[in-house]
């Protein structure tokens, strides 16, 4: 189990409870958003890449075909064991490690590339940036990325919010919106405030929305394997109720629709000397 004291007001959350939905509903990014990291040139042949919180490894499977090196790292070994059987599945050799961010251990300037997906707002950045910093070889990278869905701009997905935030007041992933140039994301004021980022230095930062598409059964799939749901403490008769409530609301929608997301994708270079910058984004 997860406690922070900012996410879900303290309470305990465990991605594990929710790794068979997790490995079969979250595995949503679009094409754009693995295009934008090649771009950048990341996670390309002859790279060794360390993921970060890789749950049940959907950036390693899928970047897979650009030939680098993956090696997939995650807190729930629930969630590695169905990382390890998707990839074999998949006749892919990725190495996956049970282990948290901060207690990873992989010797010096191991890795040409670090990726944190969907997960950096968990770490303690006090002590997982050093500890990035020096797993990475000289000029490496460690790149952020960061995927939601809008409320605000989608009637089903705010049903849907509104819905979980009825049977798990204490979510705090709910309500997300776009950032603008002008706003820092909480994950990048820890960056930039608490966690020292004079290590690295912004390369690239991408900032755009998507469409994507989901059925009925994977939106609510989607829905029960997020972290106010299926990795909640919520009993299994309340979990059990809010399928029931979702279920039969999305009877009402088309059979298939596009749920807004918002994306941005920090690449972050490792830098020799330390020196002191300001990270907007």
């Amino acid at each position: 189990m997860t406690v922070n004291k900012v996410i879900e007001k303290g309470k305990a959350f465990d991605w594990g409870h929710t790794s068979d939905d997790y490995a079969k509903y979250r595995d949503i990014y679009p094409d754009v958003f693995y295009g934008k990291i090649i771009e950048m040139g990341l996670c390309v042949k002859g790279q060794h890449v360390l993921d970060l919180g890789t749950g049940t490894g959907v950036l390693p499977r899928n970047l897979y075909k650009y030939g680098a090196k993956f090696v997939g790292a995650d807190i729930s070994e629930n969630q590695i064991e169905h990382a390890r059987l998707l990839a074999n599945e998949a006749g892919m050799n990725i190495d996956y490690v049970a282990t948290s961010a901060e207690n990873f251990d992989f010797p010096d300037k191991s890795f040409d590339v670090i990726t944190a997906c969907q997960c950096f707002m968990y770490f303690d950045k006090a002590i997982v940036l050093p500890r990035i910093h020096r797993a990475l070889k000289d000029g490496g990278h460690f790149c952020v990325l960061y995927m939601v869905w809008l409320p605000d701009e989608s009637e089903i997905a705010k049903q849907s919010m509104d819905l979980v935030l009825r049977y798990n007041p204490d979510w705090t992933g709910g309500s997300v919106k776009r950032y603008t140039p002008a706003e820092t994301p909480e994950w990048a004021e820890d960056l930039d405030e608490a966690s020292r980022v004079d290590i690295f230095e912004v390369s690239d930062l991408e900032r755009f929305d998507v469409n994507v598409r989901f059925t009925r059964e994977n939106w609510h799939g989607r829905i029960k394997a997020c972290r106010g749901i299926g990795a909640s403490s919520l009993s299994a008769e309340k979990i059990e109720a809010f399928e029931k409530e979702h279920i039969a609301y999305l009877q009402g929608v088309p059979d298939a629709f596009d749920i807004p997301h918002f994306v941005v994708i920090l690449n972050l270079r490792k830098k020799k000397q330390l020196q002191l910058i300001h990270l907007s984004v």
